[in-house]
This record gives C-alpha cells, sequence and structure tokens, in this order.
C-alpha cells in the first residue's frame, strides 16, 4: 500500500513537473527566466548564480531541469515527456505583474562600457574617485565613472598611484 501511495505521489510529481513552469508576467523583458530580489530580470538558463549580485531569487520562471529532479528516495528521475505526448496545457491564470518597479539597472562591466572621448598617445586616465592611473589599451582606460586625461606626469604630481603598480612608461 505504501509502494502504491509512493508510486502515485511520484507520478502525480512527475505530471506537475511536465505542466508547469511559471510564465514570466507581462512586464518582463523577453527571455527573462527570473526576478531577482533586487527587481532586475535574469535570462540565465539555469538557478545556480541567475542572481547572483542581485541578492539572490525572487520567483523562478523556467521550467526545472527535467533531467535532473530527485525523488523523495534520493535517485534521479527522469521526467522528460515522451515525443508522442500532447504538449502541456496552457496556465488558465494569468500571471501577477511585479508590484514595484525594478529599484536599479545591472551595472555594466568595463568591457561593456564605452570609452570617454579623448585620451591618445602618452595619455593616461586617472581615475578620479580613486585616485588610481590607467595605461592607455588597459581595461578601464576610459571606462570609470570619473575621470580625467592626463600625462602619466600629471596623474604621478596629482599624488595618483598607477593601476597594479605598474606604471605606463
Amino acid at each position: 500500500m505504501k509502494r502504491m501511495i509512493g508510486l502515485i505521489a511520484l507520478l502525480a510529481g512527475v505530471s506537475v513537473l511536465q505542466l508547469g513552469s511559471a510564465q514570466a508576467p507581462a512586464g518582463a523583458p523577453a527571455g527573462a527566466t527570473g526576478l531577482c530580489n533586487d527587481g532586475t530580470y535574469s535570462t540565465a538558463p539555469s538557478k545556480s548564480g541567475a542572481c547572483r549580485g542581485h541578492k539572490g531569487i525572487k520567483t523562478w520562471y523556467a521550467a526545472p531541469d527535467a533531467s535532473k529532479v530527485k525523488t523523495s528516495a534520493g535517485k534521479v528521475a527522469s521526467t522528460s515527456a515522451p515525443a508522442s505526448a500532447p504538449a502541456p496545457a496552457a496556465q488558465s491564470t494569468p500571471a501577477k505583474a511585479p508590484t514595484a518597479p525594478p529599484a536599479s539597472t545591472p551595472k555594466a562591466s568595463a568591457s561593456t562600457v564605452a570609452q570617454a572621448p579623448g585620451g591618445g598617445a602618452g595619455q593616461v586616465w586617472l581615475n578620479t574617485a580613486s585616485n588610481v592611473y590607467h595605461c592607455q589599451g588597459t581595461q578601464y582606460y576610459g571606462k570609470t565613472k570619473a575621470g580625467a586625461y592626463m600625462t602619466e606626469d600629471a596623474a604621478k604630481a596629482k599624488g595618483a598611484r598607477p593601476d597594479h603598480g605598474k606604471p605606463c612608461k
């Protein structure tokens, strides 16, 4: 009898996994797979690390990886439907839109930020917030929020230090 109940529960769980993955709300960007706790959306293919740096996952919209769902006995169960199975039914309840707009936009990395106009041969970029100067051709050259182009000697005269202790000359 216990085996029968366990089997029914397992089959019911599998059918729920096959039928119901949450859909992203109407206001979410295309391809959103989850909502982070800080209000930003994630397009990561898996939950692992999806909202790292955004205070964790609030809601996950994507279907779980069906090939790695564990049963109560700790064994991996295959939940993939046979090729001849009908398509899952659509959800009958509309998805809720988030109550608050995202608090901030995700930060872009230095490699995706456009370089500030100016600079050139013999010029360094002085990050005025950290008082560190960057040489031409390096990752942060012209790409920090606050800064100015100047000669390396002028940057040293202002008390700035070279990035990673490596002068440009």
